[in-house]
């Protein structure tokens, strides 16, 4: 019997301990669906007070001291909340170090929405926590791959590649190349690289220290969260200034679309909604939406489209269309409901939104995760009109819960939604309402179409069955990353690029 592949996956959250975007969803059910595709994995994690609370049974394996002389304890225990192979807790190594982690609230900036001005040397320790582990600090399991997620677990390959020992390999997965780890130059003596790592062939980014960089280019494979990202990051549209990087990597660059939980994420069997339903067994959905109505203080009617946003609230993810389009939403006699929080302004604006036409305009700014869920079970349309979408997990979300996707062709909602025009809606492939290009007129006619389709209630009801019946599932998703890990093996002696 072949033994599994041992996998140290890195990352600086995981769900449903620590969340502040789909990063944690899919830190947190990775390692499950790994151990379908013969892997062995654990994870590395910052001791941020969430992450040390569900940590069962820890044990110090080993310590080290970070290069700016501060010490760190590795405990290594269970995270119950987290499944792992044959759904047994996955195993964690988490980093105990009080003075870089233990702060309340957001894991990356204050009470005031500003960075830690130690952000870098908060997240080189990942990097360096990883590098100790792959090189035996636990005498009784060491990974033979590290698989760091998004600019957090970026100094990972370089830790890894620029320091003596055994050679082990690094896959990078980059979830938003928008948040890069971007630092001031005067920090690179803190962080314990060999002085030719600051250089256009490194860390150096116009002068700065690029996290993200650092990942990208010492990595031996590169993956991002859908395949069409991965060409979008090549473009200097999307590329924030390292698509001539990627271009170079592009022999090594794959996009793998990310999958959803069904244990978490089915409307037959979430504990979140107040009634069960399924494609074929709808009767809830509308339970849902009438209880989803009152909830939110919006007029409780069936015949009202209700239109739903569940995002972080910044010009990225299109909300400045939302707004641009509530008129359109409104005269259509539809609804729309607002989850989020994020730019100043953006709230703001909704919140006055939300005054101005009070029972068909709702918010709450913050982030629910079990009133998330019931927004999709209660919503018709879930909106995600992005400026660029590497993955986006919302609208897929919105699919397996009956709420018709309206968004941009771009990055993963290209990848996963087909838009209802006549040739789609005759074969009965259309799960959803795709426009192209980002700007309030093509948006605003997307809304319109909408809301055209929901007054047709047969071929409504067709695109909502099609769309409930996609599989979004780990399988096919956990043998491409075994893919890339078996290709990333022998590469791992390679000269850098």
């Amino acid at each position: 019997m072949t033994e599994p592949l041992r996998v140290l996956q890195v990352s600086a959250e995981i769900f449903p301990l620590l969340k502040t975007g789909g990063l944690a969803d899919i830190a947190g059910a990775l390692p499950a669906a790994l151990a379908t595709a013969g892997c062995d994995t654990r994870v590395l994690l910052p001791g941020f007070p969430a992450i040390r609370a569900g940590l069962a049974n820890g044990e110090t394996v080993g310590q080290f001291t970070l290069p700016w002389g501060e010490p760190v304890q590795v405990l290594c225990g269970e995270l119950p909340a987290v499944p792992g192979k044959d759904a047994a807790p996955v195993r964690a190594y988490v980093l105990d170090a009080p003075g870089l982690f233990d702060r309340p609230g957001n894991p990356y900036e204050d009470s005031a929405r500003r960075p830690y001005g130690d952000n870098h040397r908060r997240f080189a320790a990942l990097g360096w926590g990883a590098m100790h582990l792959a090189r035996d600090l636990d005498p009784h399991w060491a990974p033979q791959l590290v698989h760091g997620h998004d600019w957090h677990a970026g100094l990972v390959p370089a830790c890894l590649k620029l320091t003596a020992g055994k050679p082990v390999p690094c896959v990078f997965t980059v979830h938003n190349l928008a948040y890069q780890g971007i630092f001031s130059a005067d920090v690179f003596g803190e962080l314990g690289l060999p002085p030719s790592a600051f250089q256009m062939d490194g860390l150096e980014f116009h002068g700065q220290i690029s996290f993200m960089k650092a990942g990208l280019f010492y990595a031996d494979k590169i993956t991002t969260v859908s395949p069409t990202y991965s060409q979008d990051i090549q473009t200097p549209e999307q590329g924030f200034g390292l698509d001539g990087l990627l271009r170079t990597r592009r022999n090594d660059l794959s996009g793998i679309l990310n999958a959803v939980d069904s244990a978490v994420w089915n409307p037959a069997s979430d504990l979140h909604i107040p009634h069960h339903y399924s494609a074929d067994r709808l009767a809830g959905k509308a339970k849902c939406k009438a209880a989803l109505q009152a909830e939110a203080a919006l007029e409780v009617r069936k015949d009202a489209p209700l239109f739903s946003v569940v995002s972080r609230l910044t010009e990225q993810k299109g909300l400045n269309l939302v707004l641009a389009g509530i008129d359109a939403i409104v005269q259509g006699d539809g609804q729309l409901l607002v989850l989020g929080s994020g730019d100043h302004e953006l709230e703001t604006a909704f919140r006055h939104a939300a005054q101005l036409h009070p029972r068909q305009v709702a918010l709450r700014i913050g982030y629910d995760e079990a009133y998330a869920h019931r927004i999709f079970a209660g919503s018709d349309i879930t909106l995600v009109p992005s400026r660029f979408e590497p993955c986006g997990l919302t609208q897929m979300y919105g699919l397996l819960y009956g709420s018709l996707p309206l968004v941009r062709a771009v990055g993963g909602l290209a990848d996963t939604v087909v838009d209802a025009d006549l040739a789609t809606l005759d074969d009965g492939t259309a799960t959803g309402i795709v426009f192209a290009s980002f700007s309030e007129a093509d948006y605003r006619h997307a809304v319109r179409r909408a809301l055209a389709l929901y007054r047709q209630p047969r071929a409504w009801s067709r695109v909502r069955q099609t769309g409930m019946h996609q599989d979004f599932s780990w399988t096919q998703a956990a043998r491409q990353y075994r893919a890339v890990y078996q290709a990333a093996l022998p590469n791992f002696s390679r000269a850098l690029p």
